[in-house]
C-alpha cells in the first residue's frame, strides 16, 4: 500500500513495493535535476528496515543551488510533482499523491547539499539500519503516538521530536567514529 490521507496518520509493515517505487521515483527525479542535485536518497521510515511507517515516501535531494531548484518546478508539476512551499526555513517540499483523493505518497525534501538538514536525513536512516535496537524503540514510540493522534498528524510528529533530537546527536557521534578505521560505534 502506498498513500495516505493527508493529515492522518496509519501505519503499515515495511513493504518491498516501497524501496522499490522509491528507486523508481529517485530515476525520473535524476533526470529532472540532472547536475542541480549533487544526490537524492530514500530516507525516513519507509527507508528503516523492519518499522512500521506511514506509507507515504520521502525522498530528500541535496541541491547544489536552491534557486535553480525553483526553476524546476513546471518541469515537476508537468510529471505530479508539486511544490509546496518550504517545509522549514531553507528547505523545500514538494508532494506527490492523489490529490482529488486528497492522500499522498510521496514528500520530497530538497535541502542544500552541504547542510545540516541533508546530513541529519542519511544519518537517522543508516544509524538506524545500522542499530535494529533502536529502530524498535522508534518503532514502539509511533506505534504509541499513532494510536493516540490517528487523526493529528501535528501532534504524531511533535511526539517523535525528543527522540528524533537524541538519536541524531548519537547518529552523527556513531557517523564520525564510523569514519575513523579502527574506531567501534556508539550503540
Amino acid at each position: 500500500m502506498l498513500g495516505l490521507k493527508r493529515g492522518t496518520v496509519t501505519l503499515c509493515p515495511h513493504e518491498k513495493e516501497w524501496e522499490t517505487t522509491a528507486a523508481e521515483t529517485v530515476g525520473m527525479l535524476k533526470q529532472i535535476f540532472g547536475e542541480t542535485a549533487a544526490d537524492i536518497q530514500h530516507v525516513g521510515s519507509t527507508s528503516i528496515r523492519g518499522i512500521r511507517a506511514k506509507p507515504i515516501l520521502d525522498l530528500a535531494i541535496a541541491a547544489r543551488d536552491m534557486e535553480a531548484v525553483r526553476k524546476k518546478i513546471p518541469e515537476l508539476e508537468a510529471v505530479g510533482v508539486f511544490f509546496r512551499g518550504e517545509d522549514h526555513p531553507g528547505e523545500f517540499l514538494f508532494v506527490m499523491g492523489d490529490f482529488e483523493r486528497d492522500t499522498r505518497t510521496h514528500h520530497i525534501h530538497v535541502c542544500p547539499a552541504d547542510g545540516e538538514d541533508w546530513r541529519n536525513y542519511l544519518n537517522f536512516r543508516d544509524y538506524m539500519n545500522a542499530h535494529p535496537e533502536k529502530a524498535a524503540e522508534y518503532d514502539r514510540l509511533k506505534g504509541e503516538l499513532a494510536e493516540k493522534y490517528a487523526l493529528d498528524r501535528a501532534s504524531y510528529t511533535a511526539g517523535k521530536t525528543e527522540f528524533i533530537a537524541r538519536t541524531l546527536r548519537k547518529a552523527e557521534t556513531w557517523r564520525c567514529r564510523d569514519a575513523i578505521p579502527g574506531q567501534s560505534t556508539l550503540h
